[in-house]
Parts: C-alpha cells; sequence; structure tokens
C-alpha cells in the first residue's frame, strides 16, 4: 500500500473519532501544577492603579481603590462626608474619569524600576471594583482607558516595557462590578453579565496580552458556578494561547480560596507554614493598595521591615507580591520607588540566597523564650508583626537569628540582625562558608551538629548590606 493512502486512511479515522473534551471540574484543574518559574521567582511587584487614584483617599486602615463602593454601596459617612466637602455632592464617581489623565506615565520608567527592585514579575489591576479597564475590553460602555482619560491602552505599553526588561507580566481581574457609571447589568442579571461582559472579558485579556499570571478576585459573591470559572480555567488550560505557561492563584468562587485554582493568597497575614502548596503574600507597603493621601510616613514599612518580611515569607516556601499605588499622573510615589530601589540593592547582593530557593528542613532558628503570635495559615489580616519576629530580644521574648533556604548543595542563612563576633547554628557540617557579597574567609568550627562561625575580622565598612546578612553554607 503506498504511503500516502495509508496517510488518507489515518486521517479519515481521525476524522470519525469524537471531538476532544476537557473536564471543567476541579479535580481535574488541581491536577495542573503552578508552572515552575513562578515558584522560582519569589518577589513580584502588585500595581493597582485606576480612576480612583484621582480622589485618592480613604481612612488610613482601609482600602482606597474601594472609593465608590464605600461612597455609593456601603455610604461610609466618612467617605461621604471627605467626598460632599472637597467635590461637592453633585460630583459622580464617574465624574473622575476625565481627570485621570495619566499625563506622567512613562511605561518605560517604571520597567526600570521593576528592573532595579529585583522584581521577577509584575502583576497589575486590569479592571477593579470600579469596572475602569486600563485596555479597550469589550463591553465596557466605554469606560476604559482608550476612551476616557489617558486615551491610552496602559496594559500594551506597560506589557511590552516590562517583557522588554526581560520580567514576566500579569493581570489582577475583578470578577465583580461594584460600581459602574454606565451599567446595573451586574447587579439585575448577574447570569447574563458573566455571560455577555466578564469572560468576553477575562478571553480578550488573555488573548490579547498572553499574561503570564492571571490574579482572579472579588469572587467571593457568587460560587464558582455563577461565575462559570471553571469552565474558563479549561478554556485557559487546555486551548488558550498560554495555556503551558500561565500561573493562576485562588479566587475563582465563593468557596475557592486555598483549596481551587492555583497558588494560594493569603492577604495582609503570615502566609503558610511550609511550600506543601504554592502560595504568595500579597500586601501594600502603607495599608492601601490603590495611592491613598490620607496615609503619612508612620502608615508605611520601612525597608528592614519588607526585607525581613521578603526573608520570612521566602524561607516558608511562599512568594511576596509587594503593592505600589501610583498617583493619577502616572508617577510612582517617591517613597514607594525608594523603598523597591533599596529591595533591589539588598537583593543585588543576596538574590542567590532568595530566588529558586527552597525551604529546609527547619526554616528559622529561634533565639530562647516565648515566640511571638502569628497567625500562621489565616487568609486575610492575620497577626503578623514583623518587628517582633526580627528586633531584638527582650522580655522574656524570642525572636529569629537566622532563616534558612536550602539550593543545591548550599544552605543559606539570612541574620536578620548582625550577629557579633560570632554565630551559632544547628546545621550539617560544612566545606566552606562565605558571606554573600564579600570576598572574606570566614574561619568556623563544628562540634556535634553546631557550627560556630568566627566573625571577628568583619568591620562594620567590610558588610556589603544593609538590613540582613546572607551566609553561604556550602556541604
Amino acid at each position: 500500500m503506498k504511503i500516502t493512502s495509508i496517510l488518507l486512511i489515518i486521517a479519515l479515522a481521525a476524522s470519525l473519532l469524537p471531538a476532544q473534551s476537557y473536564s471543567p471540574s476541579w479535580e481535574s484543574l488541581d491536577s495542573r501544577p503552578t508552572p515552575q518559574w513562578f515558584i522560582d521567582a519569589k518577589f513580584g511587584i502588585f500595581i493597582h492603579w485606576g480612576v480612583y487614584a484621582v480622589p485618592s483617599w480613604g481612612p488610613k486602615d482601609h482600602y482606597a481603590e474601594n472609593y465608590a463602593h464605600h461612597l455609593y454601596t456601603v455610604k461610609r459617612d466618612v467617605e461621604v462626608n471627605f467626598h460632599n466637602r472637597v467635590y461637592g455632592a453633585d460630583f459622580s464617581y464617574r465624574d473622575f474619569g476625565p481627570m485621570f489623565k495619566a499625563e506622567l506615565f512613562d511605561a518605560q520608567q517604571w520597567a526600570d524600576v521593576f528592573k532595579r527592585s529585583g522584581a521577577q514579575y509584575v502583576v497589575i489591576t486590569s479592571k477593579h471594583t470600579d469596572s475602569y479597564a486600563l485596555w479597550p475590553a469589550p463591553d465596557t460602555k466605554s469606560w476604559n482607558s482608550v476612551e476616557i482619560g489617558p486615551k491610552r491602552n496602559i496594559l500594551q505599553e506597560l506589557v511590552n516595557k516590562v517583557r522588554g526588561e526581560g520580567l514576566r507580566i500579569g493581570f489582577y481581574y475583578c470578577l465583580l462590578e461594584w460600581y459602574h457609571p454606565y451599567s446595573t447589568l451586574y447587579k439585575e442579571n448577574v447570569n447574563r453579565y458573566v455571560e455577555t461582559r466578564m469572560l468576553p472579558q477575562l478571553k480578550d485579556l488573555v488573548s490579547s496580552f498572553q499574561p503570564d499570571i492571571l490574579w482572579g478576585d472579588g469572587e467571593w459573591d457568587f460560587p464558582d458556578s455563577t461565575w462559570h470559572t471553571p469552565e474558563f480555567l479549561c478554556w485557559l488550560f487546555n486551548e488558550s494561547p498560554v495555556r503551558e505557561t500561565i500561573a493562576i492563584n485562588d479566587r475563582w468562587g465563593q468557596d475557592s480560596r486555598h483549596k481551587h485554582g492555583g497558588y494560594y493568597t493569603p492577604e495582609y497575614g503570615a502566609g503558610f507554614a511550609d511550600d506543601t502548596h504554592p502560595w504568595e503574600e500579597n500586601r501594600a507597603m502603607g495599608h492601601s493598595y490603590g495611592y491613598n493621601r490620607n496615609e503619612t510616613l508612620d502608615s508605611y514599612r520601612s525597608t528592614r521591615e519588607l526585607i525581613h518580611m521578603l526573608a520570612d515569607i521566602v524561607s516558608r516556601g511562599g512568594n511576596l507580591l509587594l503593592d505600589i499605588g501610583p498617583k493619577a499622573d502616572g508617577r510612582i510615589p517617591v517613597i514607594m520607588e525608594e523603598r523597591l530601589m533599596q529591595i533591589g540593592q539588598w537583593l543585588q547582593v543576596n538574590g542567590e540566597a532568595i530566588y529558586g530557593t527552597k525551604p529546609w528542613k527547619d526554616n528559622c532558628q529561634w533565639s530562647a523564650g516565648e515566640k511571638p503570635k502569628m497567625d500562621i495559615g489565616k487568609d486575610y489580616m492575620g497577626h503578623y508583626e514583623i518587628s517582633e519576629i526580627t528586633g531584638e530580644p527582650r522580655d522574656g521574648k524570642a525572636v529569629v537569628e537566622v532563616f534558612f533556604t536550602v539550593k543545591a548543595n548550599n544552605i543559606f542563612a539570612t541574620t536578620p540582625r548582625w550577629p557579633g563576633k560570632k554565630l551559632q547554628m544547628t546545621v550539617p557540617k560544612p566545606v566552606a562558608v562565605t558571606l554573600l557579597g564579600s570576598d572574606k574567609d570566614i574561619p568556623f568550627t563544628y562540634n556535634k551538629d553546631r557550627l560556630v562561625l568566627d566573625l571577628s575580622g568583619f568591620k562594620i565598612g567590610d558588610l556589603p548590606c544593609q538590613y540582613a546578612w546572607c551566609f553561604k553554607i556550602k556541604l
């Protein structure tokens, strides 16, 4: 039989087979692993930016990006009184749209900052609770950055520049619509909203920009069956142009957090104890994700605290997604840019102890005393005061002396305080020990599983960085 005849028979047989079908069940979807690139990245930047950056106001312990929700749905006195006093009772939230001009937005400058921060990926809000989209999304009713405000495709500009710096980029997308100036569809007919607006927008977002991450949120109003997110994720993992590479989080239905989807996303908490399941702690430098003019210097975490959070979270197998809230004109607030630059300077020296590492059998070493409270595993606003964990020991309270990570045949020991003349650790016997960023040999002794480093040869001018120091223990 000729080869061409055989091929024709094979083609005919294939055409008679039933079309391939994919299961939208959570059991099937959850079997897809989070891509390794995400697990290795460890540090990302969150960006909350939209029309809410114009009023950019809220109480110091609230999220300013939900301004419209607080104004119209919750009708909380503090926001209503502020709005009426500053803008007038007849001034609508939609009137902020043309004021969101982004006239100083420079995508390349942002990308430069992100690159220098040491972050490996960026996640920007494509659409938040006020429904305003940063790209010409389907069925936005003109409520997007191309038609109102900047008159620019913000996402496209940022995608081009961020990827030009070798970083990955993804999108936050809010499933619900607490406010839309030109539509009440979500409130009146959520099923039609999902079918005609939400799902087409999500598919357009993926098809247009081929993101590395899709970060769902606002899922709590309805179960995943209402959102049809299992069916959407089935398309995402099997048919979309990013089916092999995209990472997703766990916010896709009323009962999906920490259960279904992708990596877990605790918010303003202590994260999880280990890397049994991929996870990412997300938080802002202050309290609000969107820029809040009402926050003061005391509202912001110091660089030391942020670096200690990064070291702690990575030692337990997590990622840190640290948020910035740009101003309405497109500038990153200087204090936020400074924090990112300082984190980047630290990572330039110590990135080897962070990127691509895994938790060691003990994620840290405590001093003697009572350990501080940490709400490990809590989804939202769990107690996690990093200064209690990494500060100076006092009043019989224990503090972390060393955070551990491991990669290849090396254990990395990160100390949140300079140890002084010696550092003791219970680790396997090493071949050599070095301080990242220094070419000095570190003498050591080893006895009964106890490693003692002699650091007396280091003077303050010898230290290669600030805030925390990483020792490389070669086994």
